[in-house]
């Protein structure tokens, strides 16, 4: 062999390489290798009203911790109730009252609640269709009364305007109008098909969707905003992968894809 073969020997039990290209090409494999054994899945559960803005965010730490982010998305009261029944995630995203609902049943650790973004309520219409004024608290409550259907969803907006439209004393006028799919259902999409006149939901959900048009947020004197929190599960089995997301969702950066969906971070 020449000087410049590779020289294997053992020491005192030990392997040893005498040439330091081969023991650099050796760690550099070992790293490799190490990095890919830790590299995880991380199940996370995530209401569809923040759905662009955390998908943005899961991309940034995908690619910060090697890790991949497993999404289930769903309403928020099917994401509540599929937790309470028992399913597992790392991460759980939902409304502020039913992660502390979640956490209260010993579902999501205590303590670990963190909000990071909310949402107001917006109105939609079909494109190309009429656009009634919407601006004042008496101009939306025309509206309603004119309009021949209205879409609400069934998580937190819709219930807010359950209770909004008995304040405004039209509740038993329009309740014939009133179309409210299941938990998880795009108001948008509904408003494209022609299934509803006039639709509301979180402002995210609307702003940007497609085949509809956005007629702005309800009149500030009634206006309702969502808070949406994290919450880590009490079984999840990547904890710390679990709290390092959470961290994320409420940095410098994760906030300016907040804002880019029409949501206001925390």
């Amino acid at each position: 062999m020449t000087s410049r073969s590779f020289v294997w020997s053992f020491r005192a039990g030990r392997l040893s390489v005498r040439s330091w290209s081969v023991r650099k090409l050796l760690m550099t494999a070992l790293c490799a290798m190490t990095t890919h054994a830790i590299a995880t899945d991380l199940k996370v559960a995530a209401p569809n009203a923040v759905k662009d803005s955390i998908a943005e965010i899961a991309a940034r730490y995908e690619k910060a911790s090697g890790h991949r982010v497993v999404f289930a998305w769903a309403g928020s009261e099917t994401i509540t109730k599929r937790v309470a029944e028992g399913e597992v995630f790392d991460v759980v995203l939902n409304a502020a009252p039913n992660i502390d609902r979640l956490s209260t049943e010993g579902k999501l650790v205590a303590g670990s609640r963190t909000d990071f973004a909310r949402s107001a309520v917006g109105v939609a219409v079909r494109s190309g269709r009429p656009h009634p004024d919407v601006s004042t608290v008496d101009s939306l409550r025309n509206a309603l009364l004119k309009a021949e259907s209205i879409a609400i969803s069934s998580g937190p907006s819709g219930r807010y305007l359950e209770a909004l439209f008995t304040r405004l004393g039209i509740a038993d006028q329009i309740k014939q109008k009133i179309k409210q799919p299941p938990s998880g259902a795009q108001i948008a999409e509904m408003l494209a098909r022609g299934e509803a006149e006039m639709g509301f939901q979180q402002v995210p959900e609307l702003l940007h969707a497609s085949g509809v048009d956005y007629l702005g947020p309800l009149p500030a004197e009634i206006q309702n905003y969502t808070i949406w929190s994290a919450g880590q599960h009490t079984a999840a089995p990547q904890r710390e992968a679990a709290r390092e997301f959470i961290k994320m969702l409420v940095d410098t950066e994760s906030g300016a894809a907040i804002k880019k969906t029409g949501m206001e971070p925390m």
